[in-house]
C-alpha cells in the first residue's frame, strides 16, 4: 500500500476519533448539565411513578406554615395505616393541595423533599433492618397563617382569588381560591368534583390557573407604555372626558356613566377613566405596546413553581382601533391570572426588579435540622427605576384621591389600583384590587379579584385594607 493511501486511511480514521471524542465529550457536558440543573425537576415530577415507590420505605413529610404551624402532615395507625391530614382543611386547599392518587400545590412541588429522610444515619440503618419507615423530611413553607385566614375570611363565599407576597423577597404569604374543597375528604369526594354536571370548577387554582380580563388593572402597563412613548410630554397630557369616547363608529364609556371632566394622566390613573384611557391607547404604537407587555411576561412562561395558566395580549400593528380602544382598559382580548398581576404589581414596589416568586423557605429534617434552605432570587430588572416610581406616584394617586380611597390608613400609604372588568352581558364586572403598602418602602403586594363582585374599589379594596391591616399588626 503506498504511503499516500496509507495516510488518507489514517486521516480518516482520525477524523471518526475525534467524531467519537466529541461526541462522547458533549454526552459527558450533557450528564453534568443535567445532574445540576435538571436531574431535581426530573426526580420531582409528579409524573414520575418511580418517586411514590420512596412511600414505602420513609412516612411522608409535614408541610409547615412559615412559624412551623402544622399545615399538612401523614398520622400512622397501630395498625400502620397512613392518613394524610390537612388540619386547616380547605383554608389552605389549593396552595397546599393534595397526595391522593395524583398530587397539586406543595404536595407535588415538594414531593421529593416529602419523601427523602434526612435522620441520623444510623437510626435509618436500624429502622430499614427493623423494617420500620423512616421519617420523612419537612418543608418550611413562606405561608403566614394569619394573612391566610384574613385573606379566606374576606374573600367570604365569593368566587376569586388572593395572592400576598413580599416584592423584595418573592415569598409567596398567602394564596386561597375559591370555591374550594376539603383536602381530607378528596378521595371520597373526588367524582362530584370532576363531575361534568359540577360547573364550580373547585379543584382549579384561580390564583395561578384562573385567566380574567384585568380590567382597569391593566391602565398600569397603559400607562406606562405611554410613559415611555412620551418621556417628556406625559406630565402635560389633557382630556375632556365626557363619560363616552367614539372612534369609527366604536365607543367605551366610563363605568356607570362617570363624567369625570378635565383630567390629566395623574387624575386619568386615579379616577380610572376609561375614556381618556382609550383615547391614549389608540394613540399608542401597537407594537410597541406588545413588546412592553411581553416585557412583563404576557404571552411568556411564567417563573411559578406551581401549575399555572399563561397570560395573553394580542394587540399588535394589525389590530384595530377597537382593539386599541378595548385593551388600553384592560378589556377585549387580554387575559391574566391574579398572580400575575401580583408579579407585576411586584416589580414596580421593588424599584423594577422582579424577584422569583417561592413557596418553600427551607427544608427540615424530622428533629429540625436544618437539610436545605431556599434563598431569594431575580428574575431579572423589567423596567427602569423612575419609572417604577413615576407608577408608584399614579397608584398612590388611586388611593388618596381616586377609586381606592377605601385602602387609606394612618398608619401606612399604600398605593394601588383598582378594576372592574367586564367579561359577559348581564353579568357584574369582575373586582379586582392590586396594590402594596407602604408606598415608600414596599413590604407586602396584593393581588385580588372577586369573581361578578362588581366594582373593585368598593369590593376588592377593602379585602386589600384587611391584608394590609393584618400584616402591619404582626
Amino acid at each position: 500500500m503506498s504511503k499516500k493511501k496509507k495516510s488518507k486511511i489514517n486521516k480518516e480514521i482520525l477524523l471518526v476519533a475525534y467524531v467519537f471524542i466529541g461526541l462522547f465529550a458533549l454526552l459527558i457536558g450533557y450528564f453534568g448539565y443535567f445532574i445540576t440543573f435538571k436531574s431535581d425537576q426530573v426526580i420531582n415530577n409528579p409524573y414520575n411513578a418511580r418517586l411514590d415507590s420512596f412511600s414505602d420505605r420513609i412516612v411522608r413529610g409535614k408541610i409547615l406554615s412559615n412559624d412551623g404551624t402544622v399545615l399538612a402532615e401523614t398520622k400512622v395507625d397501630d395498625n400502620g395505616s397512613e392518613t394524610r391530614v390537612y388540619p386547616y382543611g380547605a383554608r389552605f386547599a389549593h396552595v397546599i393541595g393534595y397526595s391522593a392518587s395524583t398530587k397539586t400545590g406543595l404536595e407535588a412541588l415538594g414531593n421529593y423533599y416529602l419523601l427523602s429522610s434526612h435522620m441520623n444515619m444510623a437510626e435509618q440503618v436500624v429502622n430499614q433492618l427493623s423494617d420500620v419507615k423512616n421519617v420523612g423530611d419537612n418543608i418550611v413553607t413562606t405561608l403566614n397563617l394569619d394573612l391566610q385566614q384574613v385573606a379566606y375570611d374576606a374573600l367570604g363565599n365569593n368566587k376569586g382569588a388572593i395572592v400576598v407576597m413580599e416584592p423584595d423577597t418573592g415569598k409567596i404569604l398567602a394564596m386561597v381560591s375559591k370555591p374550594d374543597y376539603n383536602p381530607n375528604e378528596i378521595s371520597a369526594i373526588w367524582s362530584d368534583l370532576i363531575a361534568q354536571e359540577n360547573t364550580e370548577a373547585n379543584l382549579l387554582n384561580r390564583a395561578t390557573q384562573g385567566l380574567y380580563p384585568p380590567g382597569s388593572t391593566f391602565k398600569i402597563l397603559t400607562a406606562l407604555e405611554y410613559m415611555n412613548e412620551n418621556p417628556e410630554g406625559y406630565a402635560a397630557y389633557e382630556y375632556l372626558c365626557n363619560s363616552t369616547i367614539e372612534v369609527e363608529g366604536n365607543s367605551i364609556r366610563c363605568y356607570k356613566n362617570n363624567v369625570h371632566g378635565a383630567v390629566n394622566l395623574r387624575s386619568s390613573f386615579a379616577k380610572s377613566c376609561n375614556t381618556s384611557f382609550g383615547n391614549i391607547g389608540i394613540h399608542l404604537n401597537y407594537d410597541s405596546f406588545k413588546n412592553l407587555a411581553e416585557t412583563f411576561l404576557f404571552n411568556k412562561e411564567l417563573p411559578i413553581p406551581i401549575a399555572y395558566k399563561q397570560s395573553n395580549f394580542k394587540l399588535n400593528g394589525n389590530s384595530t382601533t377597537w382593539d386599541a380602544l378595548q385593551t388600553s382598559i384592560g378589556q377585549g382580548s387580554t387575559l391574566v391570572t391574579p398572580m400575575h398581576m401580583a408579579l407585576i404589581v411586584s416589580s414596580i414596589a421593588n424599584g423594577g426588579t422582579l424577584m422569583n416568586p417561592y413557596f418553600i423557605d427551607r427544608v427540615e429534617n424530622g428533629n429540625g435540622d436544618l437539610v436545605e434552605k431556599i434563598f431569594p432570587s431575580a428574575y431579572g430588572t423589567i423596567l427602569d427605576s423612575s419609572n417604577a416610581a413615576a407608577l408608584t406616584d399614579l397608584m398612590i394617586a388611586v388611593v388618596n384621591e381616586g377609586t381606592g380611597s377605601a385602602v387609606q390608613s394612618n398608619q401606612y400609604q399604600a398605593a394601588g389600583k383598582t378594576g372592574s372588568a367586564e367579561f359577559e352581558t348581564g353579568k357584574n364586572s369582575h373586582a379586582w384590587f392590586v396594590g402594596f403598602a407602604p408606598a415608600d418602602n414596599p413590604k407586602v403586594v396584593v393581588s385580588i379579584i372577586v369573581e361578578e363582585g362588581g366594582a373593585g374599589g368598593s369590593v376588592a379594596a377593602p379585602i386589600a385594607k384587611k391584608l394590609f391591616d393584618s400584616y402591619f399588626s404582626q
